[in-house]
């Protein structure tokens, strides 16, 4: 039986995924999971999250950033939720939006995310052990440092997992 590239090189791919929860306080509702799958030539990412606030009114839909952050926890007080997620992950010290954990931005649909997309800013590995913050505000790409998307409403740490 002929086996598939894929099939054949199974062992060289490696799979992480954060189980993300909202801020107990205001945002107790969000949960999602978001899978990090390494490709040959970069990630393929798969965001689906859950309880996100939204909006009825037209034109109006929420738009949430979306981040690795450098920390490798998602603790923090009530003051300042996942304040140990730290700012956004940036091993190469790149202007914003050019952070490699700078993310597209995930679109809410009456409280539902889904995303999926493809980047060659980050390996698998090198996230391993970090976090994923998801904002109140779109990110800007403009801001520096982190794009003025507003407060942390929910983060994940970052862990290897087996797919079956």
């Amino acid at each position: 039986m002929r086996r598939n590239h894929y099939s054949r090189n199974r062992s060289v791919f490696s799979t992480a995924a954060a189980d993300i929860s909202g801020n107990g306080g205001k945002y107790p509702n969000i949960r999602g999971r978001v899978v990090f799958r390494q490709r040959p030539d970069g990630v393929l990412v798969t965001a689906e999250v859950k309880g996100l606030p939204y909006s009825d009114i037209r034109c109006k839909n929420r738009i949430f950033g979306f981040h690795i952050h450098e920390g490798t926890s998602c603790s923090g007080s009530e003051e300042e939720p996942f304040s140990e997620s730290k700012g956004h992950y940036n091993p190469g010290s790149c202007p914003h939006p050019y952070h490699a954990g700078d993310m597209p931005p995930l679109f809410g649909n009456k409280g539902y995310a889904f995303m999926s997309f493809f980047t060659d800013r980050f390996t698998v590995r090198e996230i391993i052990g970090r976090v994923v913050v998801i904002h109140s505000q779109p990110d800007d790409f403009r801001t520096q440092p982190s794009g003025d998307s507003g407060e942390k409403i929910a983060c994940g740490k970052i862990r290897m997992h087996q797919m079956p």
